[in-house]
């Protein structure tokens, strides 16, 4: 009774999926192929001459559609079309010298390309037409070099071009390795951790995938935010200090509204810094936790003197580089600054720079949670 269901399943996952590319895309795609293929077979027979023989061979135009239509696959690019058809050419060519049955030959020929192309880099879906092309034609070895090889030379020649020119990055390239400081939530190494686990050829460069994935979340982001801005739930009246406040004061500042940032504004209140608990920490110096407690009364306890090796005011431990957010921004725009940056606070400022709120980690949580409370069942 489950076949029926099975077909159905199997009928379900075998019809092809929706593509999401525009029409302008598409003529992009069909002209560089069409105008490829052209440079191509006139540039190839003219290098031939008046001699008789093949001038381009039939897996180019394979080849093409990956070129022109899909620039950004690692499939396509210049090592894969011109390694992963000279090369399998030139296995096939060599299976039908050794090999006299045509079945057989051809058989070995497609999976001895497909090991070298694995093998040297050079995964091309063509090269298996490559390859059984050579091997059931007996070809001669040359016929690798001519008509294969220049061929698919001419071919990424002319992808070069027409893909710059309609602005597509082609070749792509190697991703470059991420900073020691970059703020993604996931690093370089968790991504190729992922990869090697899925343990299959993608059709896409690992460095659009990364770019896909951060894209996808900051949609996910506005999704779930929608058009808040920073004015709609930020904390208005922010507790703050100047350059000159004592840090005895700051410190209890910090313990009686129980938080652990305060920004540093000048007597127009722009924003010139910001003091934390770890700014604290870090003057006072490491230690066990008895040690880095007496360390801190120390530090925050006013010397007395007018001149003094220890700082005595918020500005001399603030750190200066502070994240700003605007009033009117998004907040869907500020999530990966608290996601994967770790910032817990950032100050809200209007267009003269000047402090008029305070956006906290509890401010994106609350507004998460009514916008999810608000969506749900009545």
């Amino acid at each position: 009774m489950k076949f029926p269901g099975s077909l159905l399943r199997l009928a379900r996952d075998c019809w092809p999926a929706r593509m999401r590319v525009g029409g302008r895309e598409r003529l992009r795609a069909m002209l560089g192929g069409g105008l490829g293929i052209l440079f191509t077979g006139l540039a190839a027979r003219a290098l031939l001459g008046s001699g008789q023989g093949a001038w381009i061979v039939a897996p180019l135009g394979a080849s093409a559609v990956l070129v022109f239509a899909v620039p950004a696959s690692p499939l396509a690019q210049p090592w894969s079309v011109i390694g992963g058809n000279t090369l399998s050419a030139l296995v096939g060519a060599v299976c039908a010298m050794l090999i006299p049955d045509p079945a057989w030959a051809g058989a070995v020929a497609v999976g001895g390309a497909i090991a070298t192309m694995f093998a040297l880099r050079c995964l091309h879906p063509p090269g298996g037409a490559a390859a059984l092309l050579c091997a059931l034609g007996h070809v001669p070895l040359g016929f690798a070099l001519f008509p294969v090889g220049v061929d698919c030379l001419l071919l990424v020649a002319a992808g070069i071009v027409y893909n710059g020119l309609s602005g597509r990055r082609y070749p792509q390239g190697q991703a470059a390795p991420a900073s020691a400081g970059s703020a993604a939530r996931f690093s370089t190494a968790d991504l190729d951790a992922a990869l090697a686990h899925y343990n299959q050829v993608l059709d896409i460069s690992r460095d659009d995938l990364e770019e896909l994935l951060h894209h996808a979340e900051a949609a996910a982001y506005q999704r779930s935010f929608g058009a808040l801005a920073c004015a709609d739930i930020m904390s208005r009246e922010p507790v703050a200090v100047e350059y000159g406040t004592p840090l005895d004061q700051a410190w209890a500042l910090l313990e009686k509204q129980h938080i652990k940032a305060l920004p540093v504004i000048d007597r127009a209140r722009r924003v010139i810094g910001i003091l934390t608990l770890a700014d604290f920490t870090r003057h006072a110096g490491a230690g066990s936790a008895a040690q880095i407690g007496e360390r801190l009364q120390a530090l925050v306890r006013p010397s007395g003197r007018s001149h003094s090796d220890k700082p005595e005011v918020a500005g001399q431990i603030m750190s200066t580089e502070v994240h700003t957010a605007s009033l009117h921004q998004r907040v869907s725009e500020l999530v990966p600054l608290y996601a994967r940056a770790g910032h817990h606070h950032l100050p809200v400022i209007d267009e003269e720079r000047r402090l008029v709120g305070m956006m906290t980690e509890r401010d994106l949580v609350r507004a998460l949670s009514g916008r999810i409370g608000s969506s749900g069942p009545g």
